[in-house]
């Protein structure tokens, strides 16, 4: 939160039909098909894999590869909280594979799953302690920022039948999407560091996520 505070966000948001991969997904997590249709764009689309950097001067990274950054509700002690699994090259990952990975972030002991368990781990230090580490973690390096923090995020509450409108984080990519209609419509909303993206390209990456999505074959067949 800190750190995504001073980030110049700005949100596209795109109205897509879906139904016809709503009819053969089965039991396929929506959350699964987008962080793959988003990584499979940021494949062809560089400018999807970057982040600004602010050391040793302003300049943007580009990462060779997406990883994603889904964020999971967990209990934790006693109490409701929000962790955040990294999924590399998820483009490259079968559906049954991606789906995997999600089941195991929201049932693996919070221990076992290494990015939760580094959250738990900072959590505890004091707060300027907190500070260094992430400052250290998102502009040191690039190639560690993408590796331990992510290259795109997905977060969503749909769901409990709500939309989220904005996202506040330090990814330079943020993706949400609202609750699916009885005619297959539904709203995503990609949100972004203009400083990296501008919005006419914003538009044409949720374009051709619809485009992806709709490759009803890879839903049905698992691939």
């Amino acid at each position: 939160m800190h750190f995504a505070h001073g980030m110049p966000v700005v949100a596209a948001e795109r109205r897509m039909d879906l139904s016809a991969l709503a009819a053969v997904r089965g039991d396929v997590p929506w959350a699964a098909l987008f962080v793959r249709a988003f990584a499979r764009v940021a494949a062809r689309r560089p400018e999807l894999r970057r982040s600004y950097q602010s050391y040793p001067w302003p300049h943007l990274y580009e990462a060779d590869r997406s990883v994603a950054s889904v964020a999971v509700a967990r209990e934790f002690e006693g109490e409701s909280a929000v962790f955040f699994g990294l999924i590399d090259s998820p483009d490259r990952l079968s559906l049954p594979e991606l789906a995997e990975r999600l089941r195991d972030f929201k049932t693996l002991p919070i221990e076992s799953v290494r990015p939760f368990a580094r959250l738990v781990r900072y959590t505890r230090y004091p707060r300027p302690v907190r500070r260094v580490v992430w400052w250290l973690g998102l502009n040191l390096s690039g190639k560690h920022r993408a590796r331990t923090i992510g290259t795109f995020g997905l977060s969503t509450v749909a769901g409990a039948g709500s939309s989220l409108l904005n996202l506040i984080s330090p990814i330079a990519f943020a993706l949400n999407y609202g609750p699916i209609d009885s005619t297959g419509m539904i709203e995503i909303r990609l949100n972004f560091d203009h400083r990296v993206l501008d919005g006419l390209t914003a538009a044409e990456a949720l374009k051709e996520m619809e485009v992806e999505l709709n490759l009803v074959e890879g839903a049905r067949g698992g691939t």
